[in-house]
């Protein structure tokens, strides 16, 4: 699946985001990916679809690069997420928090948000 791409496109409201989720479970286990990687990608989509802009659909991008998945999610309110990002916020929980917790790189292009997460597969950890 190295190359392959999944595009979803979803309403914004929350409701909404458990389709993107199953989506990435089902990702994850036609990879056969560690537990440890999906709640870690689950965690940070979700963290990011909570603070999706409040009009339009969100499109979230899955990919297989070599040892990673790479997530697309956008647009975004661009401006608001920036400030998330770039803010310290203390011992607050934020999105900027969240991710520097579950993925091993993440950047702001445009009103996009790329996350990138190095992935264990279950016959990797044996």
């Amino acid at each position: 699946m190295t190359g392959d791409q999944i595009t979803l496109t979803i309403p914004r409201e929350e409701p909404f985001h458990e389709i993107a989720q199953l989506v990435l479970a089902g990702v994850a286990a036609r990879l056969n990916l560690s537990f440890e990687s999906l709640d870690d990608l689950e965690t940070a989509l979700q963290a990011v679809l909570e603070r999706a802009a409040d009009e339009g659909d969100v499109t979230v991008e899955l990919r297989l690069e070599d040892s990673a998945i790479v997530a697309r999610v956008g647009p975004l309110a661009r401006d608001r997420l920036r400030a998330e990002l770039e803010a310290d916020g203390g011992d607050a929980v934020t999105l900027r928090r969240i991710l520097d917790t579950v993925v091993d790189g993440y950047e702001l292009d445009g009103d996009w948000l790329q996350l990138t997460k190095n992935v264990k597969r279950e016959e990797d950890a044996a």
